[in-house]
């Protein structure tokens, strides 16, 4: 089995190192879920109010329900630790429950450690190791069933004793896909799924969709001027950039790109910009560089002086999200810019999301933004950074 000291450069566990914050988080949290179970166990005893263990006016069936949906949450309060270290990974969370109680916790921490499932049975003390063979581990998406960097998280599961899993998600891999759930109940598992499976599935959604439709998650993002321009124009015509982010969205931006396993630039950006493309204002590793290969962009180019790949611009674009998937192990794309690139992935419906900025500045003339409808897409968040507006639309 690998160890995070076996598989990281110096830098990675620098980054790393950086989720201890995290785990503070995580540790508190669990204090807080034991201080309610013990609370609900004593109004239980003195027949006081509901509890989740022993509640004698709801079935069996309703009292289990609440319980698995109880740990289920706290199976995903754990695997959002893991965010910006796992990719192409999933995040996931999982818990070990046996006689009231939790027992062990986990998640995956980074890509090529130990799976989630290890890391909750391993952390079980050796004084209550006799009780997993009547324990419940709870896990955010189904176990493993293959050879990976790790052993399948399924065959530990069965070899361990545990007799009954709960699973929040189903694994799309076609590697996985329901085999690790039938392999755990032909060996006598009880498994109950779909607990909270739209909160496990929209954790990782970046995951999901890449594994369903075989291109990365993408991401169309830009910044414009209050009155919708991306750039300015000079008296000659030439677009010159405008600084439309301030320090606070731009650090939240940032944080955007720490989660995207890849982040494109067309070309004209790429010669006119020489963007470096890099995670500076956000704790997180770079994202791997993404272009159309050009003889207008110079050898010295930024793009190029780090890991990047150069697209056939003759070659479909969907075709060349689902060679970014499937060569290069790219499940979630950043799109930057500029506005042609963006308007080409907009006409041809290939994004999953769109980050639009627009600033308090106001341009008067210049480069348009790139139009799309609204109409059939999700306004799932609107934040305000120092004046600016944040939108976040989903298909």
């Amino acid at each position: 089995m690998e160890t995070p000291d076996e598989i990281m450069s110096d830098s990675e566990y620098v980054l790393y190192s950086q989720s201890e914050a995290r785990e503070a988080e995580i540790r508190s949290g669990m204090e807080m879920m034991r201080e309610e179970l013990k609370d609900m166990r004593s109004r239980c005893r003195s027949g006081q109010g509901d509890s989740l263990l022993h509640m004698t006016r709801d079935s069996d069936k309703a009292r289990m329900r609440r319980e698995d949906e109880a740990m289920m949450r706290r199976a995903l309060q754990l695997a959002r630790a893991g965010e910006g270290f796992t990719s192409p990974n999933p995040m996931v969370g999982a818990v070990v429950t046996a006689r009231g109680r939790i027992i062990g916790e986990g998640w995956h921490r980074l890509y090529g450690a130990p799976h989630a499932e290890v890391n909750a049975i391993r952390s079980v003390a050796g004084s209550d190791r006799p009780l997993l063979k009547e324990a419940t581990i709870y896990v955010t998406l189904e176990p493993c069933s293959h050879y990976g960097k790790t052993p399948p998280c399924a065959r530990l599961i069965i070899d361990t004793g545990i007799p009954r899993v709960v699973t929040g998600a189903g694994d799309p891999n076609p590697l996985v896909a329901g085999r690790g759930i039938r392999m755990l109940r032909e060996a006598g598992c009880e498994v109950t799924e779909g607990v909270l499976a739209d909160e496990c599935r929209e954790l990782n959604r970046r995951f999901m969709t890449a594994q369903t439709l075989r291109r990365p998650y993408i991401q169309l993002k830009w910044a414009q001027s209050a009155d919708g321009f991306m750039a300015g124009t000079d008296s000659n015509g030439a677009h010159f950039p405008l600084h439309l982010s301030n320090g606070m969205s731009l650090r939240a931006m940032h944080r955007q790109r720490a989660l995207a396993d890849a982040i494109m630039a067309g070309t004209d950006t790429v010669v006119i910009d020489n963007p470096r493309l890099s995670v500076r204002h956000f704790p997180g590793r770079d994202p791997l560089r993404v272009t159309f290969d050009s003889p207008r962009i110079p050898p010295g180019a930024n793009i190029l002086r780090s890991p990047h790949v150069l697209l056939d611009s003759a070659t479909p674009l969907e075709e060349n999200m689902r060679l970014l998937f499937g060569r290069h192990n790219v499940s979630s794309l950043m799109v930057e810019g500029g506005a042609r690139l963006l308007q080409s992935f907009i006409d041809a419906g290939l994004y999953d999301e769109i980050r639009l900025e627009t600033s308090t500045l106001t341009a008067g003339a210049g480069l348009p933004s790139p139009t799309f409808r609204r109409d059939g897409l999700r306004l799932t968040a609107t934040e305000s950074y120092g004046g600016n507006r944040v939108e976040t639309f989903r298909r």
